[in-house]
């Protein structure tokens, strides 16, 4: 049962363990990374747990047992199901990672004939609408949160162009000024390299972790000291318990 697996999990670490982590992205069958569902999701193939009630029943074990848990979806998960089913759970925290996952709003980092740069800088609006629709719904549950993270995936090869960097920029604000400084958060998600990380391997460039600090602090811009002692920590303690 869920019971038993988080109590195995408790077990194994009494004193670290804060929540779980499950990659979720699931808009049908996984196609080889050309739509919105993750590799990760292939041992459930087409199968949005989001909406199945042994999912949900695991969501409820963990509220009991004080754990958060780390949301990975598709945008249009968090408008057709993400939404609805955490609002059942008011004291199970819920941080949805990188941003919500927009999925590269101005197309691909390279054009498709490999010939040059994708110089395209007008978003997705159609992208955007379902990712605000989601997000929105999501800001309203005081229980949710959000990483600011992987931002390479909402526009692959930001780092190239100010241009992109200013899209990405706008992204990030927007995500702050919906859910408020103290339930955003920054993330490295430095799991394998600079650009597979920041872009979850859509492109071959990507900040290393000084430029993507700068980049942060620019994003930030005008924001209080109070706001981003928040941002880079202090709503990251608060989520997990670390202090």
């Amino acid at each position: 049962t869920a019971e038993e697996e988080m109590e195995r999990l408790r077990r194994a670490s009494p004193a670290r363990l804060r929540g779980v982590r499950w990659i979720l992205n699931c808009v049908g069958k996984y196609r080889g990374g050309t739509t919105a569902t993750h590799v990760g999701t292939l041992r459930h193939d087409g199968v949005d747990y989001l909406r199945e009630p042994d999912f949900e029943r695991g969501l409820a074990s963990l509220e009991k047992q004080n754990l958060s848990f780390d949301l990975q979806c598709a945008p249009i998960q968090l408008v057709q199901s993400a939404a609805a089913l955490f609002a059942k759970y008011p004291n199970l925290k819920v941080c949805i990672d990188h941003m919500g996952t927009p999925r590269a709003i101005l197309g691909n980092d390279l054009l498709d004939d490999g010939s040059g740069i994708n110089p395209n800088d007008i978003p997705d609006e159609d992208e955007l609408k379902v990712w605000r629709e989601g997000m929105t719904a999501m800001a309203a549950l005081p229980n949710a949160y959000v990483k600011l993270s992987m931002l390479g995936y909402a526009v692959p090869g930001w780092m190239r162009t100010p241009e992109r960097q200013s899209v990405v920029k706008s992204l990030v604000r927007e995500t702050v000024e919906l859910f408020g400084a103290g339930r955003c958060m920054v993330a490295w998600n430095w799991h394998v390299n600079a650009a597979v990380s920041d872009a979850d391997g859509h492109s071959q460039v990507g900040p290393d972790a000084i430029e993507l600090l700068d980049m942060m602090l620019w994003f930030f811009d005008g924001y209080s000291d109070e706001e981003k002692e928040r941002l880079f920590s202090g709503t990251a303690k608060e989520f997990y318990r670390l202090d």
